[in-house]
């Protein structure tokens, strides 16, 4: 069986660029399935946009009460019912 080269991933400016080439080129080329690859995912982190938004305390309070429930912070029980409320609404017709 003869062995084919494995062409070199070129390097990109930004992820459109990159995007542009795999959107023509077949990873096939450039990967040998053969060789494992490791991948380092621990600084992975999804991409964030703070916001600032005007609430009620008295809603900002009962917030609080929930996630100290539940043993989490009250940011990150707000993004969870945002979460969940959002797809909820796009499952409707």
């Amino acid at each position: 069986m003869k062995k084919r080269a494995i062409k070199k991933i070129p390097q990109f400016k930004n992820e459109d660029e990159e995007f542009e080439f795999w959107s023509t080129h077949s990873t096939v080329d450039y990967i040998d399935n053969f060789k494992p690859v490791k991948f380092d995912l621990s600084e992975l982190k999804p991409s964030t946009k703070t916001i600032s938004i005007r609430l009620p305390e008295s809603m900002i309070d009962q917030l609080k009460k929930l996630a100290n429930k539940r043993d989490v912070p009250y940011q990150s029980l707000l993004k969870i019912l945002l979460g969940e409320k959002i797809r909820e609404e796009n499952l409707q017709p």
